[in-house]
C-alpha cells in the first residue's frame, strides 16, 4: 500500500539537510562571487566563469553519482559522506588570498591575483563536486523516493521556500558576519556545520523502503535516450520550464549583492534589510500558495507564478534613478514580489518534475535534470549577464586603483529586464505540457 503520509523523521531530515544544503549552495553562489570581487579581484569575467565551470561541474557529478546511487540502491551514504567533504572543502576555501599565493610561491602581485583566481575556480569545482554528490544526486533523489502525489505539492513547497530563508541567512546576516569576523572564519565556521551535517546523516537517515539495486553505469545516458524522451513528454516539457525559469535567474542572480552594494550603494545592513523583508513576506505567501499545488492543477498555477515573478524583475529594473530612500524602499517591494513567484515556480515546477519522474529510474534521471536545471542555465545566465554589464560598463566607484587585467565595470539594472523578458517564455511552453499530460492520459 503506498504511503500517503510524509513522517516527521523525514520532515527532520528534509529540512535538516535541506536548509544546510541550501545555505552552503548560496553561499557558492553568492558570496563566493563577491569574496573574489572584494578580496582577489573585481573581475566580472572570473566570476562568470567560476558560475559556468561549478554548472558543468555539479551536472557530469550528478550524472555519475545519481546513476551509480540507483545501481548500489543507496542515497545514504552519498548524503552522508557527501556532506562530511562538502564541510571539508567549504572550510579551506577563505584561505585562499593574493597575499599568501604571493607569499607561498614568491611572485608579484599581479601574478599572485592571477593565480589566486585560478585557484578560487578550481576549489569551487571540487567543493561543488562533494556538494552535488551529496545534495543534488544523494538528497534529492531520497526526498523523490520518500514522497508520493498525493503530498509532493507540500514537500516540494518547504523545499522551495528553503533556497530563500537560505538566501535570508546567507545574504544578511552572512555579510555581517563577514564584516566582524572575516571571510576565512566565516567558511570555516560553515565548513564544520556541514561536515556535523554529514556525521548526522550516517546515524539517522534511512533509505526508502522500497528501493533496490536497479541499472548500471551504463545508465548514465539513461534520460537522454530518444525513447526515453518520447516516452516521458510531460517530465522534458516539465524540465524545459525549470530551464528557461533557471536562466532568468542566472542573468542577474550572481551580480545581485554586487549590484546593490556598488550600483544601488547599499550598505550591508541596507540590504540585509531588503533581503530579510522580502524574503520573509514571500515565503509567507507562498505557505498558503503552495498548499494549493495539492488541490489544484500545478500547471495551471504556475501561469500566475510566472507572470509574478516576471512583475517583480521589471519592477527591480525600474527601481533607480531616485533617492536613496526612495530606492530602498522600492527595490524591497520590487524584491518581495519577484521573491513571492520565485519561490512560486520554484515550488511547481519542482513538484511537477517529481511528478513525472518514472518509478525506477529516480537516480539516473537526477543528472538529466541538473542539465535543464543548472547546466545550461548557468552557461547561459552569466554569459548573458555578463554581456549586458559589459556592453554597459558602468565603472566601478571610487575604485582603488584597479590593476588593468580587471573588468572595473559593474552589474547594470538591465539583467533584471533581461531576466523578466525569459521569465515570460514560460507562457509559451505551459500549454504544451498541458497537452503533453492529456495527451499520455
Amino acid at each position: 500500500m503506498e504511503t500517503q503520509t510524509f513522517s516527521k523523521r523525514n520532515w527532520l531530515i528534509l529540512l535538516l539537510f535541506g536548509l544546510i544544503g541550501q545555505i552552503a549552495w548560496s553561499v557558492e553562489n553568492m558570496y563566493f562571487n563577491l569574496f573574489v570581487f572584494d578580496t582577489v579581484a573585481p573581475d566580472l569575467h572570473a566570476i562568470t566563469l567560476m558560475v559556468q565551470l561549478s554548472g558543468i561541474t555539479a551536472t557530469v557529478t550528478t550524472l555519475l553519482a545519481g546513476t551509480l546511487s540507483d545501481k548500489l540502491g543507496n542515497r545514504r551514504t552519498f548524503l552522508a559522506v557527501g556532506y562530511l567533504v562538502w564541510g571539508v572543502t567549504v572550510a579551506l576555501f577563505g584561505f585562499l588570498s593574493p597575499e599568501l599565493t604571493a607569499s607561498l610561491l614568491g611572485v608579484d602581485a599581479q601574478s599572485a591575483v592571477r593565480i589566486t583566481l585560478v585557484a578560487v575556480i578550481v576549489g569551487d569545482c571540487v567543493m561543488t563536486f562533494f556538494g552535488s554528490s551529496a545534495n543534488d544526486a544523494g538528497f534529492n533523489a531520497w526526498v523523490t523516493d520518500n514522497t508520493r502525489p498525493a503530498f509532493r505539492g507540500t514537500v516540494e513547497g518547504v523545499l522551495s521556500i528553503l533556497p530563500l530563508i537560505a538566501m535570508l541567512v546567507v545574504a544578511g546576516g552572512f555579510g555581517i558576519l563577514v564584516e566582524a569576523l572575516g571571510y576565512s572564519t566565516i567558511f570555516l565556521l560553515l565548513g564544520i556545520l556541514i561536515s556535523l551535517c554529514g556525521i548526522l546523516g550516517a546515524f539517522f537517515v534511512k533509505d526508502a523502503p522500497d528501493l533496490k539495486k536497479q541499472g548500471s553505469m551504463r545508465d548514465i545516458l539513461y534520460g537522454f535516450r530518444p525513447s526515453v524522451v518520447k516516452g516521458n513528454a510531460p517530465l522534458y516539457l516539465s524540465l524545459i520550464l525549470v530551464l528557461i525559469y533557471g536562466i532568468a535567474c542566472q542573468i542577474f542572480m550572481p551580480y545581485l549583492i554586487i549590484y546593490m552594494s556598488t550600483y544601488l550603494g547599499f550598505s550591508v545592513l541596507e540590504y540585509s534589510a531588503v533581503f530579510a523583508i522580502a524574503i520573509l513576506a514571500g515565503a509567507g505567501v507562498n505557505l498558503y500558495l503552495t498548499r494549493l499545488s495539492d488541490k489544484k492543477d500545478k500547471s495551471t498555477l504556475l501561469y500566475f507564478g510566472a507572470g509574478v515573478f516576471a512583475l517583480g524583475l521589471f519592477a527591480m529594473y525600474l527601481a533607480k534613478g531616485l533617492s536613496h530612500g526612495a530606492t530602498l524602499v522600492l527595490f524591497g517591494i520590487a524584491g518581495f514580489v519577484m521573491i513571492t513567484g520565485y519561490i512560486f515556480v520554484l515550488a511547481l515546477t519542482g513538484a511537477l518534475v517529481r511528478d513525472y519522474t518514472p518509478e525506477g529510474a529516480v537516480g539516473k534521471l537526477q543528472g538529466v535534470r541538473m542539465v535543464f536545471s543548472v547546466l545550461i542555465p548557468m552557461l547561459a545566465g552569466p554569459a548573458v549577464g555578463n554581456a549586458i554589464n559589459r556592453a554597459r560598463n558602468i565603472p566601478l566607484p571610487n575604485p582603488d586603483s584597479p590593476d588593468a587585467m580587471t573588468t572595473a565595470y559593474i552589474p547594470a539594472p538591465e539583467i533584471f529586464l533581461a531576466a523578466a523578458l525569459t521569465a515570460l517564455l514560460l507562457f509559451a511552453f505551459i500549454p504544451l505540457l498541458r497537452r503533453a499530460v492529456k495527451k499520455q492520459k
